[in-house]
This record gives C-alpha cells, sequence and structure tokens, in this order.
C-alpha cells in the first residue's frame, strides 16, 4: 500500500458518515431532476448503511428542481423568487428520496436549517438530540437549507458549509462531497488541460484557495472554494473530508474499500 492509499483507508473505518450531494450531481443543465443518478445514489447509500454504516445525506436540489418546475429559464436572484422555487422544488425532492429509500426498506427524515438554528445553544442540542436519535431509530436523516424562510441575515449561504456544520454537529467519522468535478486541482480544469488533480491535502493554504473556483452551473451556488471551506471546518474537527465526482455514485464503493478517489482533505 503506497502513502496516498494509506491515507485513503482511514475512511473505510468511519462508522457515522456524512454524504453531501450538490444540484449540478442531482439534475440536469436545465434543472429537472437526473432520476437515473438519484435512483442510483439512492441504492449505493442504501447498501453502504445496510454495512453497518450511519449516514446523513446533505442535499441540494430544491431551489434547482423549482425553477424548471416553474418554467423560469434561470435560477431566481431576489430572495422571494428563491423562495417560491424551493418551496415548491423541495416538496418534489422529498419525494423521490422517500420512494426510492423506502425501496430498500430504509426510513427517511427531513430536516431544514436556518444558521441562527445553530448559533443558538439550545436549538442546536435541538438539533443534534434529533440527529442522534434518527440515527439510533435507523432513519436517515436529509438535509437541506430552510431555502424557504431564509434571508441573508440567517442562511449557511450554500450546502458545501451546511454539510461540514452537519457533520461537526452529529460527531461524523468522515465527510464525503459528491460534486461535479474529480476533486481539487492545481487550477481549474474547465480553463487549463493542464491542470492536475490534487489527491491529497494536508494544509490548506492561500495557494489552495487560489486554485479553486466559483459556482460551476447556473443552477448550483458553490463551487471549489465552498469545498474547501467545508473541508476546512471539518478536518479542524478532526473529520477527514473527501471531494469526489457523484456521477457515478458505485464510486462510493471504491472509496469505501480504501482506494483513492477524489481528493481528500485529512
Amino acid at each position: 500500500m503506497d502513502r496516498i492509499e494509506e491515507k485513503f483507508s482511514e475512511i473505510i473505518n468511519s462508522k457515522r458518515v456524512v454524504f453531501k450531494v450538490g444540484t449540478s450531481t442531482l439534475t440536469y443543465p436545465n434543472g429537472n431532476l437526473n432520476i437515473r443518478r438519484m435512483e442510483s445514489l439512492v441504492s449505493v447509500l442504501s447498501d453502504i448503511k445496510n454495512s453497518g454504516r450511519e449516514i446523513i445525506l446533505v442535499t441540494s436540489g430544491a431551489i434547482g428542481v423549482g425553477t424548471s418546475h416553474l418554467g423560469l429559464k434561470e435560477r431566481p436572484k431576489d430572495i422571494g423568487g428563491k423562495q417560491a422555487a424551493a418551496a415548491v422544488g423541495q416538496c418534489e425532492l422529498m419525494y423521490i428520496y422517500d420512494k426510492y429509500f423506502s425501496e430498500y426498506g430504509h426510513v427517511t427524515a427531513q430536516l431544514l436549517l436556518t444558521r441562527d438554528v445553530v448559533e443558538n445553544e439550545q436549538r442546536k442540542n435541538n438539533v443534534i438530540n434529533t440527529i442522534n436519535k434518527l440515527l439510533e431509530f435507523g432513519a436517515v436523516p436529509i438535509v437541506n437549507e430552510n431555502d424557504t424562510v431564509s434571508v441573508e441575515e440567517i442562511e449557511f449561504g450554500d450546502n458545501d458549509t451546511l454539510s461540514a456544520v452537519v457533520a461537526v454537529l452529529s460527531r461524523a467519522e468522515s465527510l464525503i462531497i459528491l460534486t461535479d468535478t474529480n476533486g481539487l486541482y492545481t487550477s481549474d480544469p474547465r480553463k487549463n488541460a493542464g491542470a492536475k488533480l490534487i489527491p491529497v491535502v494536508e494544509t490548506i493554504d492561500d495557494k489552495l484557495r487560489e486554485a479553486a473556483s466559483g459556482a460551476g452551473t447556473k443552477m448550483g451556488t458553490g463551487g471549489m472554494i465552498t469545498k474547501l471551506r467545508a473541508a476546512e471546518i471539518a478536518t479542524k474537527a478532526g473529520i477527514p473530508t473527501v471531494v469526489m465526482n457523484g456521477s457515478d455514485p458505485r464510486r462510493l464503493y471504491d472509496l469505501f474499500d480504501g482506494k483513492p478517489i477524489g481528493t481528500l482533505f485529512i
């Protein structure tokens, strides 16, 4: 086993895992749900859960799906428009998740959070207790930002940050972020064909932040810079974080077999 494989092997022993999936992974460019990919994702997550792990899913997609269903050509930029799109999209998103997870015998639970909830000690403890109890009952907590009521003062701003916060609150043993690129590169691979994948990151510095880019799709809100921020939050709490391509969820099997996939932040 070489050094890189040795670093990735610590993921194998993770018993409580937070998975984050972005809008670009869940939907087509027009905002409609990518049903085949969602079905594959739920199948793999259900199997990982069956292996004895506890899983928490942080999902994006509500605003993107709502944008499509409302017939809008692009994601709303105003607060009211985003809230309306989220209200429409969240219904279908949870319906699909619940439908697919139930086919594998798993119960889902919806948690919608805003930043002010986790900044208040009592409400934060309520969230922690709810997550722990759901996992104790064998359910799959599915977490999203509460975009329908969220405004700038109380929003996380992106679900990468939210996933790291959830990982810390739940005392997860690893955080897996599924996105539309293979991981962190030395520069933006969409603009530079010579960009190289960075397999392991031990220190997040200004050079890495410079290599990260903004949002990759018109339906998403994040980009690699928010994933870097999430990795920083999680790793400071001792939680190894992997950023990997989510186009084929079956690659999660390779990851939990200890194979180097994507970028590991340790």
